[in-house]
């Protein structure tokens, strides 16, 4: 167990020291779902750009079996406050000597903010998500869900709030990714190092079926900006139960916010992309 703290440790500290190339920071505190951490801000991609998001999760549970995943995302701003996206989990799973790997299904989601952050109201966003069996490790039935999103500034910190209710049959959910029958967590994040890297912590319950006893599970994770497109995040996680939840989980990966100019309307070609978010966001 200690050599997975030194890993953790030892990237975290790799994603902080990275020089800082970026002419604007921005998109390092774009709070994602799972990048680091579970808990996300209220706020979607900018309008007309495009977020990609390439990471790598290995779990190690407490009956010995060690889970890989391989979570590809994109994400499109389809609206002014309003993106959909898709995830396209690839895992394996390691246990008895034996190693099988597979799809684990397909998560499609749009997220829409509903006002941004006032002197009487937090940010307010919902997201939906549908999850399809697909693939080897996709379980037997779909799935969807609806979460609800408060963000919350104060100063160079902010405040995060989830909380998700999911749908459909409990039996033979998706190994990676698959929609739990609720969950709720904050979040807290701190800006440091000249407005460039994100440090956040957060603590979530949840209760992955209707007769499975409730979780909770502790996370921290930072976020370092090295280019205006390109950030870099690093996490680790563990659940705080007795036998319930990971022993230690560890998450690293990068996401990449873009624009095409053949989506965009005349007025807004000439626009660089800097940071897949919304002036507002920040």
């Amino acid at each position: 167990m200690m050599c997975h703290w030194r890993a953790a440790v030892a990237a975290a500290v790799l994603v902080a020291a990275v020089p800082r190339g970026a002419r604007a920071q921005i998109d390092y505190r774009n709070l994602d779902d799972d990048r680091p951490t579970r808990i996300e801000d209220a706020y979607p991609v900018e309008r007309y750009a495009f977020e990609l998001i390439a990471p790598y999760r290995v779990e190690r549970e407490r009956g010995g079996t060690t889970l890989h995943a391989f979570i590809w995302e994109a994400a499109y701003g389809i609206v002014r406050n309003g993106q959909l996206g898709l995830k396209l989990p690839v895992a394996a799973v390691a246990a008895g000597g034996r190693t099988t790997w597979g799809l684990s299904g397909l998560r499609a989601f749009a997220l829409y903010n509903l006002n941004t952050e006032g002197p009487a109201l937090p940010a307010l966003a919902l997201r939906a998500d549908g999850i399809l069996p697909v693939g080897a490790l996709g379980g037997a039935e779909a799935r969807g869900a609806v979460r609800a999103i408060a963000t919350r500034s104060f100063g160079r910190s902010r405040l995060h709030l989830n909380g998700e209710i999911g749908f459909g049959p409990d039996a033979a959910a998706a190994t990676v990714e698959g929609a739990t029958r609720w969950w709720y967590g904050a979040a807290l994040d701190r800006t440091l190092f000249r407005h460039s890297t994100l440090l956040i912590a957060e603590v979530y319950a949840l209760r992955p079926s209707a007769a499975a006893p409730v979780e909770v599970h502790g996370s921290l994770g930072v976020r370092r900006q090295v280019t205006p497109t390109l950030v870099l995040d690093a996490g680790i996680s563990r659940g705080f139960r007795k036998q319930l939840g990971p022993e230690i989980e560890f998450t690293l990966g990068f996401s990449h916010a873009f624009g095409v100019s053949a989506l965009m309307p005349r007025g807004r070609r000439t626009a660089n992309v800097e940071g897949g978010a919304d002036a507002h966001r920040h």
